[in-house]
């Protein structure tokens, strides 16, 4: 009984509660709207009210005469719910007045501006009388505002209405609940008893075919579906029971599975410890490497600042008034910076190939390449200095063997294994090169020298960086990265490098590369006046050099001064070294590669692709001195590719071939 009264009363509470809402709604709606008609009505009643007056009053205001304005406002009376009304002159004071029955007699002391306000139970109002743009006076109006009376009515309505609805709500909910309820009532009769005994066989009773004949049919089902599943379980029960003895015998199974795996735990870990103490190793390995990285950035800054030191310091002398030197000390300075700038190039160049090396970047031509030629011009490069230093050299003759290698690189190799022999060399010593098959396909060249040799300890450091096993306080220039240069480019070279030598006797560096067949000779560089006789006769040849950094431009304007066939024209930048291309059609041009405005790069194809300049040979000069820099200049179409700091003999070579190719082709001169 408890639930059906509480079902019940929900259902009430639901249709109570929506007829209140409803209620209260509609009511307030219609309240709401009455009241605001009701104001708006009051307001222009009075507005007409006031307009009527000002206009029947206008005449006495104008003539000043108050009997006639009384008279006017004595028509109030006809309207109950006036209760006072004022004339007020131009200037604001009281005029005429009235007041109906039983009304105090209360007016403002001044007339305001026009506007209405609500003050209680009453409604004022104030209206200006205006005659063709003039202020005559003002119009007061007092009047009832019943605005709170009826709202206090129409609450007491609804307050009525409300509660008879709500009575007649509640007394159909009580007829009609029960075809709701009924049907609900008996699924929980239903749940009940089944909780209680446990017999899913019982169903509940269908009393109509609506939602809650659905919710019946869904509960009946559930009741079925139930019963299954308890049969199930319970088929399911014995089957478990079933499986639990052989989960025992399996748990058996698990127990020496179990013992195997600590076994192999054990092998792991075991395993594990071997990896640590490698992967230890190998941080200390990486320690090490970062120390020797540490070590040879410092070494790096030493090496680098000795030659700077030289170089600024005797540039700060030559420049300096306070420091006057004669023309001999002037040409001494003068060797010394530039001994020391070929140094600090030396030491870059060196720098930068380690580091290609390292980070295998660096691009090799392997083919083949002539041993006599590569010896002969690498003993033309050191007699100079073999001559300064009375040290004999001894060259083979008729060397006919070839290897495998990049040629510019394996001249590299030489030239330092080269200058290592003459400079460490001791007073009218000897430096002996032979080179020989080493069986296997393989060819050995090796330098002898007769210096004081190396102790096997200096041997095992001889291929570190910057490592000049005690060198560095004497008196021969070095950056120690020469070797370990030599040695990486072998090796990329598929080659091998070697080293013996003895304390007071000397040593004997070798190289193995790969030996092949003979290939062609390169043609002959051409001497500058045969150059200069071919590209125009009996007349001046035109040079332009496009160059934005005034500096560089004194520099080739120096170089060409000892030329006096050539004539020099200069551009700032690419715009203006095309004009002058068009205008003067020189037989050779300059071009540097980073310029204003337009590039080298842009600048040469621009002259290519005019009929004019096409002919023309361009050559590079440039600081982007890196090989693909050079390749991709050599690719664009660049004639030669010069790289600064200029090389005076490369740089005359490179203008001679030019000329050379102009009177071969017949250009213009």
């Amino acid at each position: 009984m408890i639930r059906l009264r509480s079902i019940r009363l929900k259902l009430l509470a639901v249709v109570l509660s929506t007829t209140l809402v409803a209620l209260l709604v509609s009511i307030g709606s219609i309240i709401a709207y009455d009241l605001r008609a009701y104001h708006r009505t009051v307001l222009a009643d009075m507005a007409s009210q006031s307009e009527l007056l000002g206009r029947m009053t206008s005449a006495a205001l104008t003539f000043d005469d108050r009997r006639l304005a009384r008279e006017n406002l004595a028509l109030l009376r006809i309207r109950p719910g006036v209760q006072a009304g004022a004339i007020y002159n131009a200037g604001g004071a009281l005029f005429a007045s009235y007041l109906a029955p039983g009304q105090a007699e209360a007016f403002p002391a001044r007339a305001e501006g026009d506007g209405v306000r609500v003050d209680g139970k009453r409604l004022l109002l104030f209206k200006r009388i205006v005659d063709n743009g003039e202020l005559l006076g003002t119009v007061y109006l007092r009047a009832d505002y019943q605005l709170a009376g009826r709202i206090g009515d129409y609450l007491g309505i609804a307050a009525g209405v409300t509660v008879l609805a709500l009575l007649l709500a509640w007394l159909v909910t009580r007829r009609l609940d029960y075809i709701i309820t009924r049907p609900i009532l008996d699924i929980a009769d239903a749940a009940r008893e089944v909780v209680e005994t446990g017999d899913y066989s019982r169903r509940a009773r269908k009393f109509s075919d609506d939602e809650v004949a659905r919710l019946v049919d869904s509960f009946n089902q559930m009741l079925a579906e139930t019963e299954h599943r308890t049969r199930a379980l319970e088929t399911s029960n014995r089957e478990i029971a079933r499986e639990a003895e052989q989960r025992s015998l399996a748990q058996a199974e698990v127990m020496r599975l179990n013992l195997d795996l600590e076994r192999r735990v054990h092998e792991r870990t075991t395993q594990l410890e071997v990896s640590n103490g490698e992967l230890a190793m190998a941080v200390a390995q990486a320690k090490s490497a970062n120390h020797a990285k540490s070590a040879f950035l410092s070494a790096m800054s030493h090496e680098l600042r000795t030659p700077l030191n030289a170089i600024l310091g005797f540039a700060q002398i030559l420049s300096s008034e306070r420091l006057p030197s004669t023309l001999a000390q002037k040409k001494e300075f003068a060797s010394h910076i530039l001994k020391s700038g070929r140094h600090l190039l030396t030491l870059i160049n060196e720098i930068l190939d380690l580091a290609k090396v390292e980070s295998g970047t660096l691009d090799l031509s392997l083919e083949p390449v002539a041993l006599q030629d590569i010896l002969d011009e690498c003993h033309g490069m050191v007699a100079p200095l073999a001559q300064q230093r009375g040290v004999r050299m001894l060259f083979p003759q008729g060397c006919a063997l070839n290897v495998q290698a990049d040629r510019t690189r394996l001249k590299q190799i030489l030239l330092n294994l080269l200058s290592n022999a003459l400079k460490y060399n001791r007073p009218a010593g000897s430096v002996v090169v032979d080179c020989a098959p080493d069986g296997a396909g393989a060819v050995r060249l090796s330098v002898r020298d007769s210096g004081v040799g190396l102790a096997p300890r200096q041997l095992e450091r001889l291929f570190q960086p910057f490592n000049r096993l005690g060198q560095e306080t004497g008196a021969e220039e070095g950056t120690g990265i020469g070797l370990v240069v030599t040695k990486r480019l072998v090796e990329l070279m598929d080659g091998r490098i070697g080293v013996s030598s003895e304390i007071g006797v000397g040593s004997v560096f070798w190289v193995e590369l790969r030996a092949t067949e003979p290939t062609a000779l390169a043609a002959p560089a051409v001497p500058a006046e045969e150059a200069a006789a071919l590209a125009a006769p009996g007349a001046p040849v035109t040079l332009l050099y496009v160059e934005d950094n005034p500096a560089n431009l004194r520099l080739v304007e120096e170089i060409v001064r000892f030329r006096p066939e050539l004539r020099l024209l200069s551009a700032p930048d690419g715009h203006l070294g095309i004009e002058l291309a068009r205008a003067h059609q020189p037989q050779l041009i300059l071009m540097d590669i980073n310029l204003p405005c337009v590039s080298g790069i842009d600048a040469m194809k621009l002259l290519r692709s005019d009929p004019l300049t096409a002919h023309i040979p361009v050559i590079a000069l440039t600081a982007n001195a890196m090989p693909r820099d050079v390749e991709r200049g050599m690719a664009l179409g660049f004639f030669h590719y010069l790289t600064k700091p200029i090389n005076i003999d490369e740089f005359t070579q490179a203008i001679n071939s030019a000329l050379a190719h102009v009177a071969e082709k017949g250009g213009p001169t």
